[in-house]
């Protein structure tokens, strides 16, 4: 493991690529990265990126973004078959759709989805970025797509404007009932609960903070509180725990795994460096029409 560890991160200066990954990535993966982060950190650190070569250690919506915010550099995802159940809910021709059907409506797309979506929407947001870019927006209607839990989240914050929801979301995510949020809390009562804003309204009631994953990482490591419960998925989890080992930390439900995001391994990183992975490709005029939305969510945000 030490010698493709070393191999990679020698082939990473030899050919100026810049290895970025997901927070739910593997800990080997994420411990040979220039940078972890969440989707909005890593869409940011892809526009500003100065190395020839983007690794995206992820899933296809992140590998695109990064593609599209640097048309000119190579970017490779290193595990293709690495999708997103809640991206592959929703088509552009679902967005026209509800274009037409509410045409003062602003198009909010949770960047947790194609390029051919993020095309066809005015503006892009992560969770962590949602209700700033939603408040930035002159538009009283908001069509939020396509997660339905974020989007009812960000409205209970801003109930001056109206929301249009798309019924897309997260599987593991939305997986997460009332039931689990209460028994994870009868069984240790002075916990502090964090979950994510991909989760149902009736989670979030009983959470003692939500947000983005970045955000609960954060929350967890300047708490004074020992014990904490971490609602958002297992690779968040692995983090703390290896970070605070003075802390009682614990997951929601052990099966809380992302499991096209568990698809990266070392060994496609490595494939990635020695060429031995196609790059990806896009049609020119996507990229373009996409691009807006997502500087303009960066710029925003």
């Amino acid at each position: 493991m030490n010698e493709l560890k070393n191999k990679i991160l020698s082939l990473k200066e030899e050919r100026s690529a810049l290895v970025l990954a997901h927070y739910y990535q593997n800990l080997d993966v994420q411990d040979i990265a220039d940078h972890v982060g969440d989707s909005f950190a890593l869409a940011k650190l892809a526009q500003k990126a100065s190395q020839d070569t983007i690794i995206l250690c992820g899933v296809r919506f992140m590998a695109e973004s990064a593609k599209i915010l640097n048309p000119a550099k190579t970017v490779y995802l290193p595990a293709d078959e690495a999708g997103c159940p809640m991206a592959d809910m929703i088509t552009p021709e679902d967005v026209i759709e509800l274009r037409r059907q509410y045409p003062e409506a602003a198009v909010v797309c949770y960047v947790n989805s194609s390029a051919d979506v993020k095309a066809v929407s005015d503006i892009c947001c992560t969770s962590s970025s949602a209700e700033k870019v939603v408040r930035a927006l002159d538009q009283k209607q908001i069509i939020f797509v396509p997660d339905k839990n974020l989007g009812a989240y960000v409205a209970k914050q801003i109930p001056e404007k109206q929301f249009i929801f798309f019924e897309g979301f997260c599987p593991i995510h939305n997986s997460l009932t009332e039931s689990d949020a209460l028994a994870a809390k009868e069984q240790n009562p002075n916990a502090l609960l964090l979950v994510h804003p991909e989760c149902r309204g009736q989670v979030l009631s009983h959470a003692d903070y939500i947000g983005s994953t970045a955000g609960i990482l954060e929350y967890a490591r300047r708490t004074e509180k020992k014990d904490i419960i971490i609602g958002t998925e297992m690779g968040v989890y692995e983090i703390l725990k290896r970070e605070l080992p003075d802390k009682n930390i614990s997951i929601i439900r052990e099966d809380f795994i992302c499991t096209d995001m568990k698809k990266t391994s070392l060994e496609d990183v490595l494939a990635c460096l020695e060429g031995r992975t196609e790059p990806i490709t896009m049609d020119t005029e996507l990229m373009d029409r996409a691009r807006r939305s997502l500087e303009r969510m960066v710029d925003v945000g």
